[in-house]
């Protein structure tokens, strides 16, 4: 819709029933899930039976809260631990590749750089199980060829983290890159002119200036690792992430506990959007 010209009232009136509509859509689930947390029924389901604090807080033996549930809580931890090293090793390998490939000149530069970004257009599940088939085929080799078991290539907490950071890495690597392709480069030219070492420049103006896409993105890699659910389930072991263990929970039957986590996730994902988006407004300013 253009402003500045004279829209007819009937068009305005549908303009602003989408936008309600489009909200309410993309809302109200969220809404209803965080609701039904409170909800002092036995079923994750209307109707409404009055509120009730059970599924956060009690310890049975009737009802069992999310902060007693050693299942939930186990999956919370696995989870978190998880996103930590994935984001970590994003921010590490994706920063590395923004230098590469923004301050580098060699061959085949233009390739690598679309084979750096096939990992975001492959379908989590296609990218899962080619890494599981890989890790098991080379599991086996070095087991019947050396004798060797090497713990990495079997289903579990570190082939999950090689999965998520194979596609992660790459989100990274892309906000830092549009980053650093506005960087002056006069500033680096400067300092090195002035007696400061490569290193010096890098850390004291280059990672300065790239600390808000740094923080951004390690906030996303932290989140979208957290989430994941398509490349995990094909890589996880024994130890299941809360995705996973939320997926095993609707599919056999659960309890409002999975609002409850619902809700705790809702509400921690937007604390860290809210404090995203205040940083880079103060940034900004």
């Amino acid at each position: 819709m253009i402003r500045t010209l004279p829209q007819q009232r009937g068009y305005a009136t549908l303009f602003k029933l989408y936008i309600a509509l489009f909200y309410v859509f993309l809302f109200a689930p969220l809404v209803v899930t965080c609701v039904l947390a409170f909800n002092d029924s036995n079923f994750p389901a209307l109707p409404w039976h009055g509120f009730s604090l059970d599924w956060f807080f009690s310890d049975g033996p009737e009802r069992i809260g999310l902060f007693h549930d050693r299942s939930n809580m186990q999956s919370l931890w696995v989870s978190s631990q998880t996103a930590f090293w994935v984001s970590l090793f994003s921010v590490i390998v994706g920063t590395a590749g923004s230098f590469l490939f923004e301050h580098e000149e060699f061959p085949g530069k233009r390739g690598l750089w679309f084979l750096a970004l096939t990992p975001l257009v492959i379908p989590g599940v296609i990218l899962g199980i080619s890494i599981l088939l890989t890790a098991n085929s080379l599991g086996i080799y070095f087991e019947d060829t050396f004798g060797i078991d090497i713990p990495l290539f079997r289903p579990g907490f570190w082939l999950v983290v090689l999965g998520q950071f194979s596609f992660i890495t790459t989100f990274v690597l892309l906000v830092v890159s549009a980053r650093l392709r506005k960087f002056d480069r006069s500033l680096e030219e400067a300092a090195l002119n002035l007696g400061a070492t490569r290193l010096e420049v890098i850390r004291h103006i280059t990672l300065p200036y790239l600390r808000p896409a740094l923080i951004g993105s390690g906030a996303v890699a932290f989140l979208m690792s957290f989430e994941n659910f398509n490349t995990t389930l094909f890589l996880v072991g024994s130890e299941t992430t809360l995705p996973i263990n939320l997926y095993l929970q609707v599919r056999d039957g659960s309890t409002p506990i999975i609002n409850a986590v619902s809700f705790l996730l809702i509400i921690t994902t937007s604390t860290f959007a809210v404090v995203n988006l205040l940083l880079k407004k103060k940034e900004n300013a």
